[in-house]
């Protein structure tokens, strides 16, 4: 569901980032859980969001900055 959505996402060791506007965002976690409703009896849903106006491709600027700040490559 994530990956056909066409947002940036990025897969972690603890969940999954996705990164887009509010309502396109809003829009692939319902799709996820109505996906996961058809199978699952219970569906565990934790949420975060962090919203900017006017700023895009955040993933990757955010890694990057801090990045910068220690001087070194991170592992990610």
């Amino acid at each position: 569901v994530i990956d056909k959505s066409g947002l940036s996402y990025q897969l972690t060791p603890m969940g999954t980032i996705i990164e887009g506007e509010w309502d396109e965002a809003m829009g692939v976690v319902n799709a996820c859980f109505k996906a996961l409703e058809k199978d699952c009896p219970r569906i565990g849903v934790n949420f975060k969001a962090d919203w900017k106006p006017g700023k895009e491709s955040r993933l990757k600027s955010k890694v990057e900055h801090v990045e910068k700040e220690v001087g070194r490559k991170l592992s990610t």
